[in-house]
C-alpha cells in the first residue's frame, strides 16, 4: 500500500469518526431537550405559571 493510500484510509477513517461524533451528540440533544419538555409539562410550577400568565394576558384582552 502507498502512502497516498494511507492517507486516504486515515482521512476516511476521520472523516466516519466524525460523523459518528456529530450523530451521537444530536442524539444526546435530542434525549435531552425531550426530557426538558417531559419536565417543564411536567412541573406544578411551570403549570401555574403557565396560568398566571394566560390569566394576565386575559386580563389585559378584556381590559
Amino acid at each position: 500500500m502507498g502512502i497516498k493510500d494511507q492517507f486516504q484510509d486515515k482521512a476516511r477513517e476521520l472523516a466516519d469518526k466524525a460523523q459518528d461524533a456529530v450523530g451521537s451528540k444530536k442524539d444526546e440533544a435530542s434525549q435531552r431537550a425531550a426530557r426538558g419538555r417531559e419536565q417543564a409539562q411536567e412541573s406544578p410550577e411551570s403549570q401555574r405559571a403557565q396560568q398566571e400568565a394566560q390569566d394576565r394576558f386575559d386580563q389585559d384582552y378584556d381590559a
